[in-house]
């Protein structure tokens, strides 16, 4: 089993300043790009919202994948909040374009949830009972995503979306 990665965060500055987002993930960052990548995009959201991704071990590969995903399972539902909206991506979550999934954030913050949080499982995906626990489920593509990917995509996602918000020029 591999050990858990440090916690990342960056505060908010300005435009939600009391909006919480948390990413649980399976699994750390083994490459320096990927590191890179998610360190500017932590940085670029710093701007928007208060962020944390905070990683949890993951589980050697082994068949039932029962056997992976449980454990993995209840480390990130250890994590949560009663009050979180979770959003748990998964391939077959919602799919939505970069302005909807603004619109939808955007709704999010009116609801006064103390903290919104999306879980990306590891290789094997995510255990039935993060699916239960999740308010929504979201899906970056049809396609399966290395996990690293997946976490810099919903990053950039997530900065595109704060853009569109609050009306400043990124999205192309």
């Amino acid at each position: 089993m591999a050990a858990a990665g440090a916690v990342v965060e960056a505060a908010a500055a300005s435009h939600f300043p009391d909006m919480q987002i948390a990413i649980l993930t399976v699994g750390k960052l083994k490459d320096a790009h990927w590191r890179g990548a998610q360190a500017e995009y932590v940085r670029r959201l710093g701007a928007y919202a208060r962020l944390t991704v905070q990683e949890v071990a993951d589980e050697p590969d082994a068949a039932p994948i029962e056997r992976v995903t449980e454990p993995e399972g209840k480390r990130l539902l250890a994590l949560m909040r009663e009050r979180d909206f979770v959003v748990a991506l998964a391939i077959a979550g919602e799919s939505l374009t970069s302005e909807a999934l603004a619109d939808k954030i955007q709704g999010l913050t009116a609801q006064g949830h103390g903290r919104y949080v999306f879980v990306i499982g590891g290789s094997s995906g995510l255990h039935s009972d993060v699916l239960k626990r999740a308010d929504w489920q979201l899906s970056l593509s049809p396609l399966t995503l290395p996990h690293a990917l997946a976490r810099v995509v919903l990053l950039e996602q997530l900065y595109r979306s704060f853009r569109l918000i609050s009306g400043a020029p990124y999205h192309k």
